[in-house]
């Protein structure tokens, strides 16, 4: 993002929202995590990119923080990839507030992105995005009651199903 290509205001915008990103390196340092101000430009670039993807608006870097803040104690992640992963999750959570048709909040995406990310996917973005969430994403949209829960046993009955 080339900020003199901006309007004032959106000078100003993106400005105050690579400050608000930088900040957080307040709590990600104890974790040896540290955005630097390029890091916080290409956030805000990719945000940008995956709203105009997805066709979707938004406005402010509220989501940009929670997922910082949400994922810089991940034992999966570590300075060398935190930037570029950081980037990868804000891809998938705007791709899947499309394709959980926003039956959920922002918050609960981002709690069970974290929880799969962790727990299921230990580590890999692959799994999250591609077993996942899309488990999920299949789920909200059939109207499955317990939509979140990845029990191993539903993979069992999904492939005896889809055969």
């Amino acid at each position: 993002m080339v900020l003199h290509s901006l309007l004032p205001f959106d000078i100003l915008s993106t400005r105050t929202e690579i400050e608000q990103i930088i900040k957080c390196n307040e709590h990600s340092t104890q974790y040896g995590l540290v955005l630097t101000y390029n890091d916080a430009v290409q956030l805000v670039e990719t945000r940008s990119e995956a709203l105009r993807e997805n066709g979707r608006i938004e406005i402010g870097s509220e989501t940009i923080r929670k997922m910082i803040t949400t994922f810089y104690h991940s034992s999966y992640i570590n300075q060398q990839d935190y930037a570029d992963t950081l980037n990868e999750l804000l891809e998938i959570f705007y791709y899947m507030k499309n394709e959980t048709l926003d039956l959920i909040s922002d918050d609960e995406l981002i709690e069970l992105m974290r929880n799969y990310y962790e727990n299921r996917c230990r580590g890999s973005l692959e799994l999250l995005k591609h077993r996942e969430l899309e488990k999920l994403a299949r789920n909200l949209r059939f109207g499955v009651p317990d939509y979140a829960n990845m029990d191993e046993s539903d993979d069992e009955v999904l492939d005896e199903e889809e055969f």
